[in-house]
């Protein structure tokens, strides 16, 4: 027999970890391959893990609402490799013989002594026990790590950097998480009267992207208004004919997002992302588009290559996507790959705002409400007072490697894009 480690798949550059939802599976169940073993959910979307063998689940190495960080094993399917041995050469059923007893000596080697839940009540996951065995970490060390999880939990950062500062002869680490913000927070007083609402999942792990987002880039915002007094006149002229036609409704959205994807293109550095001292320019434009939940949440799903489709197959995509979102129905790969994001704030009537940037983006867009508005006309005769169809365009992006030259020029060359909508297009 073999023993085989599921591990947990990468879902994107941007998710680090996920949340164990449900096991779908116990120990002594069999697996067939392609079976979902376990339902995960990170702070884009849920989704299911599947077996890349068949076998018999044998051992479980995280509980429900544990996270696990990327590429950490959750669990240990055991597989039936006698009929392999019987086609295999002498020499071969030796190697794998030894494989195996690798793999056994290695399990043994990390299986942790340190108790799951320690005397003080303090709880360490199987990820932690394990890292603690292996680096010859006492409970006595293990209990003066100050962790940055949920109730203090020790997470894995947390004991890495036990480890690499143990290792230099430093303790300033302690110190440090013994004196960090969080823990030094005024306590907030709750009286007979208040309702105390525990977060959801979802909430919690967007609440910690966003505060690392803000952390990590130097937002700075220009603003922009736009008067769209022609794109409302032509959607409003054609909306019918392309719902007879594509069998889908025109909104706004499709129509700005293909000029936020044009304008894209004639500005590449916008569509980057920063790594370290290094830039990465992506190739793809790639459009991150904010949908709402129904529990209030906000989801992110990606049109890949949008400035190939036009604005029919904007249309369908954009609408596909919105829908599916609200149903909960969207697949892990159509909430990754974003290199820009488009936040439609006028939708809940904001007339404006200030978007956190969505890592590892360095920029992002927010499209505040139509409005009718009185407005100095030109004309060839002078000046005049008309009713006019306007918004506002909030630009955020990441001053570490976009200057406001160029975030404002981004949003003036939107402003000319739409403004020159020709009435008399076709669709």
């Amino acid at each position: 027999m073999a023993r085989f480690e599921l591990k947990l798949p990468k879902m994107g550059e941007s998710v680090a970890e996920a949340t164990i939802t449900s096991w779908l599976k116990e120990v002594g169940d069999t697996i067939a391959l392609d079976e979902a073993i376990v339902e995960i959910a990170t702070d884009k979307v849920d989704s299911e893990v599947p077996s890349e063998v068949e076998g018999t689940l044998v051992e479980v190495l995280f509980e429900k609402d544990e996270v696990v960080t990327v590429g950490a094993t959750i669990a240990i399917i055991e597989t039936a490799v006698a009929a392999e041995m019987d086609a295999a050469t002498p020499k071969e059923p030796v190697q794998v013989a030894a494989v195996e007893k690798t793999i056994e000596k290695a399990i043994e080697v990390v299986a942790a002594p340190i108790p799951k839940i320690a005397e003080n009540g303090k709880f360490y996951s199987p990820l932690v026990r394990n890292i603690a065995k292996t680096e010859g970490i006492t409970m006595a060390e293990l209990e003066t790590i100050s962790g940055s999880g949920k109730d203090g939990r020790v997470a894995k950062n947390d004991i890495l950097s036990f480890i690499e500062n143990r290792k230099s002869g430093s303790r300033a680490f302690i110190e440090e998480k013994t004196l960090s913000p969080i823990q030094k927070a005024t306590p907030i007083s709750v009286n007979g009267e208040d309702e105390v609402i525990e977060m959801t999942r979802m909430g919690k792990l967007i609440s910690k992207h966003m505060v690392n987002s803000v952390q990590t880039a130097a937002h700075v915002q220009s603003f922009i208004e736009i008067d769209v007094t022609n794109i409302v006149k032509w959607r409003s002229k054609v909306k019918d004919d392309f719902f007879k036609r594509e069998g889908e409704k025109l909104t706004f959205t499709p129509i700005l997002m293909h000029a936020v994807a044009a304008t894209i293109k004639k500005f590449p550095m916008i569509n980057i992302a920063v790594d370290g001292d290094h830039i990465i320019k992506r190739r793809n434009i790639n459009l991150g588009m904010a949908a709402a939940l129904p529990d209030g949440n906000l989801i992110v799903p990606v049109i890949k290559n949008a400035d190939q489709l036009n604005l029919v197959g904007m249309t369908k995509s954009v609408n596909d996507l919105a829908n599916r979102a609200r149903n909960n129905a969207l697949k892990p790969d159509e909430i990754q790959g974003g290199t820009y994001t488009v936040t439609n704030v006028g939708g809940f009537g904001s007339v404006m705002g200030t978007p956190i940037i969505n890592q590892p983006q360095v920029a992002i867009l927010a499209l505040g409400a139509i409005r009718k508005v009185p407005a100095v006309i030109e004309t060839s005769e002078g000046d005049f007072i008309g009713i006019r169809q306007k918004m506002f365009v909030s630009h955020s992006y990441d001053h570490r490697v976009v200057n406001g030259a160029l975030g404002g020029m981004f949003i003036k060359t939107l402003k000319e894009i739409l403004e020159a909508w020709d009435l008399n297009q076709d669709f």
